[in-house]
């Protein structure tokens, strides 16, 4: 399990650089990049190898890389600085003020690093130098799966300790129809098309309620799930509705053949009486003849 975690992790690592170098490429961020200088002092492990944990920690530190101002020293520059007796610092808050002091950096970043069944969770706090007090502290959700599962997680690590109002992402809505209502955990956004081509932005991580809507159609109902600065798309398809509008009942019209209608059995009534009453009438008359203006009559 621990070679195939290490393999996961160098896998990332990899991913990591070419992330970092498009990023400075076209010179993304974040929001608000942090005007402290920040140092890394170490992860500790514990129950796991410490190359894992030493894989880990570069992939921190890259992530505070991108969101400070300044370039944070190097694991070497450090040990370089610090004297013998600071080398053995477990991270107490005054010998990690110290190192800071050391090394002229504002906050001090240390934690440990342990397994959790086929998982690893980062434990990590940040220490203000000057005041030489915790500043905070935050243990990591589980990280696992594929490296862009984990590459999200210690990235949340990250800006969770130093950055938290800068930890949202963002929902696309895009709809077939025009004017259908939007709420986001039954709050009214707008009506499509919004603005921003549809974007929702500086939304919390996590679950959300979408619910989409408009008359004559089914109300479309999903929940979506946001990622750390990335946009989670979400294409809504309207359904006509069968809802009669303005009675809230259905009507079930049904096309009957003509000779069911009432007005053609009474036409066909009235019809027949007729025809009967000239046939009775004709078999009724009787006509009589004039024998002696007739010859035949008279037998001649």
């Amino acid at each position: 399990m621990v070679r195939r975690l290490t393999s996961l992790v160098s896998s990332v690592l990899v991913v990591m650089a070419l992330v970092a170098s498009v990023t400075k490429a076209r010179a993304e961020g974040p929001e608000a990049a942090l005007d402290q200088k920040i140092a890394v002092w170490r992860f500790d492990a514990l129950g796991i190898e410490n190359e894992l944990v030493a894989r880990l920690e570069t992939l921190f530190r890259m992530e505070l890389a991108r969101l400070s101002k300044h370039p944070l020293p190097t694991r070497r520059e450090i040990e370089r600085a610090v004297t013998s007796e600071q080398q053995n610092c477990t991270g107490e808050e005054r010998c990690l003020a110290a190192i800071g002091k050391k090394i002229g950096v504002d906050v001090v970043v240390t934690g440990t690093v342990g397994a959790m069944g086929s998982s690893y969770v980062l434990n990590i706090k940040a220490v203000d130098v000057a005041t030489q007090k915790q500043i905070k502290r935050i243990e990591s959700d589980p990280l696992r799966g594929s490296p862009d599962d984990l590459i999200e997680g210690v990235r949340v690590a990250a800006y969770r300790l130093l950055a938290p109002a800068q930890l949202h992402g963002s929902i696309q809505v895009q709809t077939d129809i025009l004017g259908a209502e939007v709420r986001l955990d039954d709050k009214p956004i707008g009506k499509t098309p919004l603005a921003n081509l549809g974007v929702l932005a500086k939304q919390q991580l996590g679950k959300h309620r979408l619910r989409v809507q408009a008359p004559g159609y089914d109300p479309f109902e999903d929940e979506v799930d946001v990622h750390f600065q990335k946009v989670s798309q979400v294409e809504v398809r309207m359904i006509p509705s069968k809802e009669v509008l303005g009675t809230g009942k259905l009507q079930k019209i049904e096309r009957k053949p003509f000779y069911t209608r009432t007005w053609f059995i009474v036409g066909v009534g009235v019809a027949a009486v007729l025809v009967g009453s000239v046939i009775g009438y004709n078999a009724g008359k009787v006509d009589y003849i004039d024998c002696p203006e007739d010859p035949a009559c008279r037998g001649e």
